[in-house]
């Protein structure tokens, strides 16, 4: 048997796909699937509905999440794979919803075969990954590893005023805190890179050894306000002019730490912000991501230098920390895993990062975890736009097949 690779069925994968893009496809076909919306309550019951008729079983826990179990011949903890079905306003038709429908074309497979699988084999579907309706992202999968407070989740308001837990119980998608998933022989999770670096590399598949930590601060230039007609420039404090000396110096010394180095100043806010006044202070966010915690401490002490290093007219400059996470590493074992599938596959691949987040990374902590990422054309998500070529949605999950299979052994 060796030799003759078992394959997904392409066909069926991109049906999947249009299927899931029903529940909330936009004119310009994307998606608007915000979390426990009527739109993710018709794709969710999609979801069960496709897992029980591949002969899975599925439980729901008190955050929502879906688990489809396929049993297997021994009694040990799965083989999970899976992502999330909610989007973003206006997203695409790939991110999340990929790992959920290359989950159901692995079983779908599977079962098309009549392979018993020697481990169960388990789908999931995390609520709320996104954040887009209920701040924070990754909420539910943050909930069952412990990095948020339930109760705390729970009481998180939509723009409308609805709370978490009332979406939860109106879709008919409040289960019970025992189906939580405490256990996995691997967790997979297959998504698309939302980046650019695999397609301009001309790579199909990419292996993610890990989720970047990054560090973020506020930083505030303080100077004073004056009429801005009768100030001359020599006796001005200008914080404005100050921040914009306080950022081309932040641009300049990030730049050069590391070439993985990816830094932005998301948010900036000047006051008074009228057009006859000097500004007296400006408010802005700085936020830089790398894998190596060694960069990110340069980075601080980059931002901690800044007030000793830059010229800042008169003006005064305070720094503070607004958060912070580590690098998330992933499980060296299913990476190997990964490594061997693609190669007996043929494929093109490289070992990355991921930039962004996801529920993977904080899966980590309590399962044995990894992901494989396919192209994102043009880099784009988080938008109409957002397109994977069909080809490499069936690559990457004949890499997710050949894995699973792997690892059951």
């Amino acid at each position: 048997m060796e030799g003759q690779k078992l394959l997904v069925n392409g066909e069926r994968l991109k049906a999947s796909l249009e299927k899931f893009a029903d529940f909330g496809r936009t004119e310009n076909n994307g998606v608007t699937r915000l979390a426990l919306s009527k739109e993710d309550q018709d794709a969710r019951n999609f979801f069960r509905s496709c897992c029980e008729e591949l002969g899975m079983s599925v439980k729901i826990d008190d955050m929502g999440n879906m688990y489809a179990l396929l049993e297997g011949e021994m009694e040990k903890p799965p083989i999970v794979m899976g992502s999330h079905l909610d989007s973003v306003k206006k997203g695409g038709r790939f991110d999340g919803v990929f790992g959920v429908a290359a989950g159901l074309e692995v079983i779908g497979t599977i079962v098309d075969n009549n392979i018993k699988p020697t481990i169960p084999l388990m789908l999931v579907n995390f609520t709320n990954e996104e954040g887009a309706r209920f701040e924070p992202s990754m909420m539910a999968s943050g909930v069952i590893t412990g990095k948020f407070e339930k109760e705390l989740m729970l009481q998180k308001k939509d723009e409308n005023g609805i709370t978490f837990e009332q979406a939860l119980k109106s879709v008919g998608y409040d289960g019970d805190s025992g189906n939580r998933l405490k256990e996995a022989t691997a967790l997979l999770e297959m998504h698309i890179e939302q980046g650019p670096v695999l397609e301009a590399e001309n790579v199909t598949i990419g292996i993610v050894e890990c989720v970047v930590g990054m560090v973020c601060y506020e930083i505030t230039v303080s100077g004073e306000s004056n009429h801005a007609g009768t100030t001359p420039m020599s006796m001005r404090t200008d914080a404005l002019f100050s921040a914009n000396n306080v950022i081309a110096a932040i641009r300049k010394k990030l730049g050069g730490l590391d070439h993985e180095l990816v830094f932005t100043i998301g948010r900036m806010n000047t006051y008074p912000n009228i057009h006859t006044v000097i500004p007296n202070k400006v408010v802005f966010t700085l936020e830089a991501r790398h894998k190596d915690p060694l960069i990110i401490k340069q980075v601080e002490s980059v931002i901690h230098a800044l007030d000793t290093t830059v010229e800042l007219e008169g003006c005064s400059m305070a720094a503070i920390k607004l958060w912070d996470r580590n690098t998330v590493w992933f499980d060296e074992t299913i990476l190997d895993h990964i490594e061997k599938s693609v190669k007996s596959l043929g494929y093109s691949y490289k070992t990355m990062a991921s930039g962004a987040g996801h529920d993977a990374q904080f899966m980590a902590s309590i399962v044995p975890t990894a992901m494989i990422f396919v192209p994102s054309i043009n880099g784009k998500s988080h938008c109409e736009e957002e397109l994977t070529p069909w080809e490499d949605c069936e690559k990457g999950v004949n890499v997710l097949l050949e894995t699973v299979l792997s690892l059951g052994k």
